[in-house]
């Protein structure tokens, strides 16, 4: 069974898969890319970016030549706290001067079964690249109102800040750090068939 279709039918998921193959375009107005960092060793701070763009190829016939790409605006962080995204643009965190984008280019494609997914990449921050892979659910396809044909997915992953640089904190009294180095990272993805 492949991400692409949650259809028990053999036949019917190779129609469908079939059908599902071309190049989309993310839709920004209906899609986030959040993050979640704990706060002081007691909470979880949520944030997410609010400017990005990115591409994605389905192939049907081999969900392995499959590809995604991703750019996001540093500048468009958001936790809901101006003197919290302040201290996040800074030279203490994502020098959004010196690094104004962070990306993503995927490098390999895996079927897991059930409608799962995991896509690997290139992560790059601060000028630094890694490998980072996220596990995705497949949500579906749809034609909208528009005519516009959707696909959409879920995905997750988590991430040691410090493994990019990021490595500024704040020692706690009671033991402990201000920020967790461990980072979860949130995808809602919709994306548009391109005509």
């Amino acid at each position: 069974m492949s991400i692409f279709s949650r259809n028990t039918e053999a036949t019917t998921a190779a129609t469908d898969l079939a059908a599902l193959t071309g190049d989309y375009t993310i839709d920004p107005a209906h899609s986030t890319i959040g993050f979640v960092a704990r706060h002081a060793m007691v909470t979880n701070v949520k944030g997410g970016f609010q400017d990005f763009t990115g591409t994605l190829h389905l192939d049907g016939a081999d969900p392995s030549r499959s590809t995604a790409s991703l750019d996001v605006v540093m500048d468009s962080i958001s936790t809901g706290n101006a003197d919290r995204d302040g201290h996040l643009k800074s030279a203490d965190f994502f020098r959004t001067d010196e690094f104004p984008t962070m990306t993503f280019r995927s490098t390999e494609a895996r079927d897991l079964g059930g409608g799962d997914y995991r896509i690997t990449g290139d992560l790059t921050i601060l000028g630094t690249t890694r490998p980072l892979s996220i596990d995705l659910e497949f949500n579906g396809a749809a034609k909208d109102p528009f005519g516009n044909e959707r696909v959409g997915f879920e995905g997750k992953a988590e991430i040691l800040r410090s493994e990019w640089g990021l490595t500024w904190n704040a020692a706690l009294e009671t033991g402990g750090v201000l920020v967790s180095d461990k980072i979860k990272l949130n995808f809602d993805i919709s994306a548009i068939r391109n005509a």
